[in-house]
């Protein structure tokens, strides 16, 4: 299926998208400099026996090119794969904005709406 540049996805295998769409809550370190996106993918085709593929990693995939983590687990009910979860880790500022930018891509392409919330600590 060919992309317009404007779309953004995720995949967990390389030319295929993961349809479902994630949860995904954001983290940050005081400074703002560092922090984590935490990704959960409830019931991913990725675990599906059809798809049955390695998981290596997750690429998220915009018009600028991919960021890429490593940092995938796969959740299992009763013995039966039924999540998996993610995180995408940046150590800059510069990265955070680069992030944020896919993530406005990926609602936009997705139909999604972004808001913001904080907690006290």
């Amino acid at each position: 299926m060919a992309k317009s540049n404007s779309d953004a996805s995720i995949q967990f295998s390389r030319g295929v998208d993961e349809p479902v769409v994630p949860e995904i809550r954001l983290t940050r370190s005081k400074d703002g400099r560092t922090g984590q996106a935490f990704f959960i993918f409830e019931k991913p085709e990725a675990l599906t026996k059809e798809s049955a593929i390695d998981l290596k990693g997750m690429l998220l995939i915009d018009e600028e090119g991919e960021l890429v983590t490593r940092e995938v687990n796969a959740r299992f009910i009763n013995g039966e794969p039924s999540a998996l979860e993610a995180i995408y880790t940046w150590k800059s500022e510069v990265d955070f904005e680069r992030f944020m930018r896919f993530a406005q891509r990926y609602a936009k392409s997705h139909g999604l709406g972004y808001s913001e919330s904080s907690t006290k600590s």
